[in-house]
């Protein structure tokens, strides 16, 4: 076994061809018709799912157990990437590859499909790590369609993992687009900084984050396994990409399409220019610190 998720284990297994493979299959302790139905509704999400990064299904099996098949990532998570014990540092280049990478999945998913689909759980352990490091979002068992004519769910009760949380999301259960953005936005910053989305004293990454942001002390910021081996006008689109992806109100954060202007071609763009802030409007996006983390 490699992993084990919310109600999968994940185990690596060989083909006769020689590939390996990655097998998720639902665990035997977890095995109810809720949790069934989960397994599916990933299966019928993922089933329709075609991108490089993006998780490749290669087949499933409903016989002996509920269980999906992957190609392997031979580099695990992003969150061993850049959390595990012994791991060594992500290189700036690598960090800044993987996204964009994330955001070109992310702009897939919510744009390209023929049907939307809301993935409700970005966060470095979805994110998996293929050859050269190119990332794949993973695990959609929490994933919505979003039909054309909606312009959100009302979803009850909550899922998700604290720290990535939408505030409309935690607060009203409200489901779209611009969910996933805030999600990405945190994980902008955990790359950039290295630090998890909530620490060991329960402080948000976001509260951390906000006045180094506001301030523009973008060195504090960097990881310290990074030193000064970064490019410096990447890493200022980064934190403006991320900057604008966390603000507390979803009509002030941009799609995954500006999104992907705003990591090329930062506040120059017309993106860039479009996003800013108006004098005198605040958008606090550290509403995680009225949050009780243990609920």
């Amino acid at each position: 076994m490699v992993g084990r998720g919310g109600y999968a284990e994940v185990y690596r297994g060989d083909l006769r061809s020689g590939q390996i493979i990655a097998v998720k299959r639902l665990a035997i302790g977890d095995a109810d018709e809720n949790k069934e139905r989960e397994f599916l509704e990933e299966l019928g999400v993922i089933g329709h799912v075609c991108h490089p990064n993006t998780a490749s299904l290669i087949g499933f099996c409903i016989e002996s157990g509920l269980h999906l098949i992957f190609e392997f990532s031979p580099n695990g998570t992003l969150a061993s990437a850049l959390h595990g014990r012994g791991s060594k540092a992500l290189e700036w280049h690598t960090r800044y590859k993987i996204t964009v990478g994330i955001a070109r999945g992310l702009h897939y998913l919510h744009k390209c499909c023929k049907r939307r689909i809301i993935h409700r759980d970005i966060k470095a352990s979805n994110v998996l790590l293929g050859l050269d490091f190119e990332p794949q979002i993973s695990d959609f068992g929490l994933a919505k369609w979003l039909p054309k004519q909606w312009t959100h769910h009302s979803i009850i009760p909550i899922e998700g993992t604290f720290g990535y949380l939408a505030p409309e999301y935690f607060m009203h259960g409200i489901v779209d687009e611009k969910t996933d953005v805030f999600a990405f936005g945190v994980l902008l910053l955990e790359i950039i900084s290295g630090r998890r989305p909530v620490d060991s004293s329960k402080q948000s990454l976001l509260q951390w984050a906000k006045p180094l942001i506001e301030s523009g002390d973008i060195i504090k910021l960097v990881d310290p396994k990074l030193g000064d081996n970064y490019e410096v006008e990447q890493m200022q689109r980064l934190v403006l990409a991320a900057s604008c992806c966390v603000r507390q109100s979803s009509i002030w954060r941009p799609s995954m399409n500006e999104v992907l202007e705003l990591l090329s071609e930062g506040d120059e763009s017309v993106v860039g220019r479009i996003w800013r802030m108006p004098d005198g409007l605040d958008d606090h996006f550290d509403a995680f610190s009225i949050l009780d983390i243990d609920c």
